[in-house]
């Protein structure tokens, strides 16, 4: 398990005082929140820090940047994380507390403040961990998207950067805004991307070219935006970040985005044990790239996923050493 003894945090202790203290006799919603930092800035959102005045608990607070506080696409998106998010109420998905709107109007949800390293963090310095404490990562994003895809809903942008392992361990998913969610009745209706075009330079974007996802770790399926998307492409993404643990890169990666856009779609990758020096367990390398089919009938479920990671594949390694 991946634990973090450094990771910046302010432990304050708990005084009778503050947990007796009565709450006034009108609770005035503008002074809900007192805000004390900012911890990220999204291209069209804004997570804060700020102190909870009724529970006196610090936690995350998340709204829209002022430009697109009043795009009826994005507010949508925003409800429709918190909503997600608090409607799973799995272990390995962020904690939503609230959900509102500010003295503007605009809207917000306070979710869990989490301690801790994205997985992209990790991987940066991934030669200071044990493979088996990255897989036992993957693992737990696999039983979180197993408990999204039992109640319906493919979260469509996997990727280290939106996951979240905290100082204790916990593995949490986070950013379930372009979410798919269907109707009662089977159907789903796909928003115009208000955004604009991504540089082709730039792979990472979102809005490249009106997809959503990140490029390199997105499915053939989600770059051709199938109106039949399933929760296979939440598995396709799931493969691209095992690849990287095994292989030390991504399967598909160029200079500029077309180059990514035609290789996920037409050319097969090299298996990551011809790419990285260090050696490779058989059973996941062939996991990673059954989950990195084009036809997406062809990638194992998640059942399947997490029934493979949990297997003795560690002893594959017992001749040369499971460090890498």
């Amino acid at each position: 398990m991946l634990t973090f003894q450094n990771v910046p945090d302010t432990i304050s202790k708990i005084y009778l005082e503050d947990t007796d203290r009565p709450l006034p006799e009108k609770l005035n919603p503008r002074t809900r929140y007192r805000f004390l930092s900012t911890i990220a800035k999204g291209g069209k959102s804004l997570i804060q820090s700020c102190l909870d005045m009724h529970l006196g608990r610090v936690v995350a607070y998340k709204q829209l940047r002022p430009e697109f506080a009043n795009d009826p696409v994005e507010q949508r998106r925003l409800l429709r994380e918190a909503r997600v998010a608090g409607f799973l109420q799995h272990p390995n998905s962020i904690p939503i507390y609230e959900v509102g709107r500010d003295a503007r109007g605009d809207y917000y949800f306070t979710m869990k403040l989490v301690h801790g390293y994205t997985f992209r963090e990790i991987l940066d310095y991934r030669d200071r961990y044990d493979l088996t404490q990255l897989v036992e990562v993957l693992e737990q994003v696999a039983h979180a998207l197993d408990n999204a895809h039992a109640h319906g809903i493919a979260h469509r942008d996997i990727k280290p950067e939106n996951i979240l392992v905290g100082r204790f361990g916990e593995v949490l998913i986070l950013d379930w805004g372009i979410a798919k969610v269907w109707r009662r009745d089977g159907t789903t209706a796909e928003e115009p991307d208000q955004g604009q075009a991504a540089s082709g330079a730039d792979k990472s974007m979102t809005g490249y070219q009106k997809l959503e996802g990140t490029l390199c770790y997105m499915s053939p399926e989600q770059m051709q935006q199938d109106p039949d998307i399933s929760f296979s492409t939440d598995i396709y993404s799931l493969g691209v970040m095992l690849y990287e643990v095994l292989a030390g890169e991504v399967p598909f990666d160029g200079e500029h985005a077309y180059e990514v856009l035609e290789a996920v779609k037409n050319v097969t990758p090299a298996p990551p044990s011809r790419v990285t020096k260090f050696a490779v367990p058989k059973t996941l390398e062939t996991l990673a790239m059954q989950c990195l089919e084009k036809t997406p009938d062809r990638r194992p479920d998640i059942s399947a996923f997490i029934r493979t990671v949990q297997e003795d594949w560690a002893q594959d390694l017992t001749r040369v050493g499971r460090r890498r």
